[in-house]
Order: structure tokens, then C-alpha cells, then sequence
């Protein structure tokens, strides 16, 4: 089944309450799934030589956290984005510090990971903001 553009807006920026149960599901999902992939031990990572792949994989991990917790609210309300931002930031400096303090995984506390985790909140808030005012701008022209 293929989605058009449309569609995808309406799952992302509508308020039906389906929609967001299962956005809410999803960034659950999303929030293990980070939780696993950075405490897995550095020695079952696969080598892979692209420059500053894992700061991409934060940027992209850590934007898909705040652009899906922020569709998942049945409600937007502005003061989210900044909350969503910070609670993102936390959330990756809670792994990174995790990280440094368990030597087994053979992993270290990276502060340009945490960096690559808050621009990835960062930009996961403002494409979520930008979708929004995109679908709420159309759904008021289609109503007038």
C-alpha cells in the first residue's frame, strides 16, 4: 500500500485519536530502539568506514524522537517544542553518560554525540512545527 503525501499528513498532524495511538506506539518503539542501538558493545558494531557516520545515525535517531512524540500528542500546543527539544537533549546526554559509565560495552561518553543528539531534536521540532502549520494552513483553506 502506498501512501500519498496527503495521507502521511493527515497520520502525522491530524488530531483523530487512532492516528495518535498509534503515533504513540511508534515513538515508544523509536525510544527502545535508541536504547539499543547505542548499549550495544562497540566490539558487535560493524565497521564502517564513512567520516562521522554515527553522528549522522544520532542526528537522524534523535530527530525521529521528537518529530514522532510530538505527532503523538492528541493536542499540539506550542510550549511542546521547546519541551520536545529539551527532553530529546536529555534523553541523549542520559545515554551518553550511561555509556561512559559502563566500560564493558566498550563504549565512551561522547560529547559530540550529544551534540549530534540535540541538532537532531532540534531539527526533528522545527520539520514537526513546519508540518503542522503546512497541514493546519491547508485543512483551513479546504473548510473556507
Amino acid at each position: 500500500m502506498v501512501l500519498k503525501a496527503t495521507q502521511l499528513l493527515q497520520i502525522f498532524f491530524s488530531e483523530k485519536p487512532h492516528y495518535k495511538q498509534v503515533l504513540r506506539l511508534i515513538a515508544w518503539v523509536w525510544t527502545l530502539v535508541i536504547v539499543l542501538l547505542c548499549f550495544i558493545p562497540s566490539n558487535e558494531v560493524p565497521e564502517v568506514n564513512i567520516p562521522f557516520l554515527d553522528k549522522y545515525a544520532h542526528f537522524i535517531l534523535f530527530g525521529g524522537f521528537a518529530f514522532l512524540w510530538l505527532a503523538s500528542f492528541r493536542i499540539f500546543k506550542k510550549w511542546q517544542l521547546p519541551l520536545l527539544f529539551f527532553i530529546a537533549l536529555c534523553y541523549g546526554w542520559l545515554i551518553e553518560v550511561l555509556q561512559g559509565m559502563l566500560p564493558l560495552l566498550g563504549r565512551s561518553k561522547d560529547p559530540m554525540d550529544i551534540l549530534a543528539d540535540g541538532v537532531g531534536g532540534l531539527m526533528g521540532v522545527i520539520s514537526f512545527y513546519i508540518g503542522y502549520t503546512f497541514y493546519s494552513k491547508n485543512k483551513k483553506e479546504q473548510t473556507v
